[in-house]
């Protein structure tokens, strides 16, 4: 009787550990973007993060949907994929109307004019909206036509991943371009470490197809340097977080 009591705890503490670790996986990744979130708002300034992570964030998360129908993965996973995209869109949503208060003699920039100079620097959110559906319309339609094919699923599924392990590379690139990580949330990027940490470790242990596996460790490498950012850039006189956003900041990372 004790000896069931025991297997029945032990069960029970199993499935509990279960459940934790696939909670953790469906809003983990969402965590690290609060503080940079409430920085912004904060500080009504947006210059210091990189919206080009959301941009990879979301062509990430759609690809890893589009690769769940050809290639069955845990639910965790493609939970996570539809919160994070929801979380990438309400960040866009922040970093748009901050940026378009603060510009000086604003002029307006739509997705519909087609102008490469200013890609993903419009003027209103719903033109992210936009892009983001036809980028969904376009990559879906290509995934059914060709869903029968493992090469291509595979492809997609390297490519979901892939892109997302270089979601920290802008920020990486925007910090080297200021001599500075000003602005940029470093609890964020903590944040990041850990729960790329965290990730990699879960893609191990629950056998996910190696893609997963592979480009997880590639993100923890990239978190790492932007953290030795951190160290380096401290040496460097910081520069003052402007309230204006200047036209030509526009084209930056």
């Amino acid at each position: 009787m004790e000896r069931e009591g025991l297997e029945w705890i032990g069960a029970f503490l199993r499935l509990l550990v279960s459940w934790g670790a696939s909670s953790a996986m469906i809003f983990g990744g969402v965590v690290p973007y609060i503080p940079q979130y409430r920085d912004i708002r904060r500080t009504q300034n947006a210059e210091g993060f990189s919206i080009y992570v959301c941009l990879m964030l979301l062509i990430a998360n759609i690809l890893r949907i589009l690769f769940w129908f050809g290639h069955h993965f845990e639910s965790p996973l493609l939970w996570q994929s539809i919160i994070m995209i929801v979380t990438m869109l309400l960040m866009l949503k922040l970093c748009t109307e901050v940026r378009v208060a603060n510009e000086l003699n604003p002029k307006r920039r739509s997705f519909t004019d087609f102008d490469t100079a200013f890609f993903w620097h419009w003027s209103r959110f719903i033109d992210y909206v936009q892009c983001v559906l036809a980028f969904t319309g376009v990559t879906g339609y290509i995934t059914y036509l060709f869903l029968d094919s493992t090469l291509f699923v595979e492809i997609l599924g390297f490519l979901a991943v892939f892109t997302e392990a270089l979601l920290g590379v802008p920020q990486l690139y925007r910090n080297h371009q200021n001599y500075s990580t000003e602005g940029m949330s470093i609890k964020m990027v903590l944040m990041w470490t850990s729960g790329d940490t965290f990730k990699s470790a879960y893609f191990v242990l629950n056998q996910a197809p190696f893609q997963f596996t592979i480009c997880g460790l590639l993100q923890v490498f990239v978190d790492i340097a932007i953290l030795l950012q951190v160290y380096i850039y401290s040496a460097y006189p910081q520069k003052p977080v402007s309230h204006t956003t200047h036209a030509t900041s526009a084209k930056a990372l």
